[in-house]
């Protein structure tokens, strides 16, 4: 019966809570990101662009130009128009009533040619206007990185997990919104024009046109006029979606310190080991040392007064405690005087740095000392 109950408590799938937890080494990522993070995601291209406002913007100024220009396109249509029909009889005529195949791909050709020269406009705008509104948002930054392919992603798991992802959440709303609007907007002003919609039946071609791409444009810049709501809506969204995606954990944030400042263990064994050989160096100049002056116990300064060279003695190796013990060592070892002078030590050692010359308020100090050694060596 025990063992009923426990297989009756066994779930009979196993899963994991973690599957759908934030990516990342290290726990959730609540650390704000790093100056590093954000610049190296802007390397690889990762940046809060918004392509609803590339949309909205080329929406509104190419229904703006279509206002303006309407009737230019207008005329320019029905000329191709009129260029077509007039062609149609004479290769009729021409080929007694057949009409060959290169025949008609000459003149489709033409058509497509100035239909492309009414459209250049509009293409070479919807170009500038592009780039000109992702220099707004993100700045001028070429990189090749996103063109990249990345293996990553035919990852049949994390594809998954995107498919219920916020973003994919957000995205899907904003379709909906987007389709919603687009037939709510067409329907209310459309619903108004029943009279002039059937009027297309009684009037040319010409004024027809004219007609239609007016009811065009007052559609057009309606839809874009909504459009650009929707895209400062997105822009807020995308904004705040790459700020917490580039969000960081504790872990994360520690391995890039370690990265660029380098591991504080590794750094202090660095330290310790230019101490060390700092150290030997200035136990092996010790030898040439003319006095060293101490505390007695706790500080040793050795000092060298190269007159020939130098207008002020330097000191050349100080220690506390157990290395000043091992300085006055070298010293006796060396048969270099051993001066007792509290004040003078602890000054010396706090305020001159080895290698570093005597500073002229303890000129006159350190002098009296080096006047005394060389009287006991009978160097004056």
């Amino acid at each position: 019966m025990d063992c009923n109950l426990e297989m009756l408590r066994k779930p009979l799938i196993e899963y994991d809570l973690q599957f759908f937890a934030k990516d990342g080494p290290g726990g959730e990522k609540t650390e704000e990101p790093t100056s590093k993070k954000k610049q190296d995601a802007r390397n690889d291209g990762n940046v809060a662009n918004s392509n609803e406002v590339n949309n909205a913007a080329s929406l509104m100024i190419f229904f703006v130009l279509i206002a303006v220009y309407h009737q230019n396109m207008a005329d320019r249509i029905l000329a191709i128009f009129r260029n077509v029909y007039n062609q149609i009889p004479e290769y009729i005529v021409m080929y007694d009533g057949y009409v060959p195949t290169k025949a008609m791909q000459t003149m489709v050709g033409q058509i497509l040619i100035n239909v492309l020269i009414i459209s250049l406009p509009f293409m070479a705008l919807a170009l500038i206007v592009g780039l000109i509104c992702n220099i707004v948002q993100v700045g001028w930054k070429i990189t090749t990185k996103p063109l990249k392919p990345k293996f990553s992603k035919l990852n049949p798991i994390k594809g998954f997990k995107n498919m219920f992802s916020v973003k994919k959440i957000f995205e899907l709303v904003k379709s909906l919104l987007k389709l919603v609007l687009l037939f709510g907007v067409i329907y209310s002003y459309v619903s108004g024009l029943d009279e002039s919609i059937f009027l297309l039946y009684d009037i040319s071609l010409g004024q027809s046109i004219e007609t239609m791409g007016v009811i065009l444009v007052n559609i057009g810049i309606r839809i874009a006029a909504w459009y650009v709501l929707i895209a400062a809506a997105d822009v807020a969204y995308t904004r705040y979606k790459h700020h917490e995606d580039l969000k960081m954990t504790k872990q994360e944030v520690k391995d890039e310190y370690k990265n660029t400042e380098g591991d504080p263990q590794i750094k202090s064994k660095q330290k310790q080991r230019m101490m060390e050989a700092s150290r030997r160096r200035m136990m092996q100049n010790l030898p040439q040392a003319d006095v060293v002056i101490t505390n007695p116990t706790h500080y040793a300064v050795a000092i060298l007064y190269e007159a020939d060279k130098y207008e002020a003695p330097r000191v050349i190796a100080k220690g506390e405690d157990y290395l000043a013990q091992k300085i006055k060592e070298v010293a006796k070892e060396n048969d270099i005087e051993i001066v007792e002078n509290k004040p003078l030590a602890r000054m010396l050692y706090a305020t001159v740095e080895v290698g570093e010359f005597v500073p002229p308020e303890l000129y006159k100090a350190v002098a009296e000392v080096l006047a005394f050694v060389y009287h006991l060596k009978g160097k004056v």
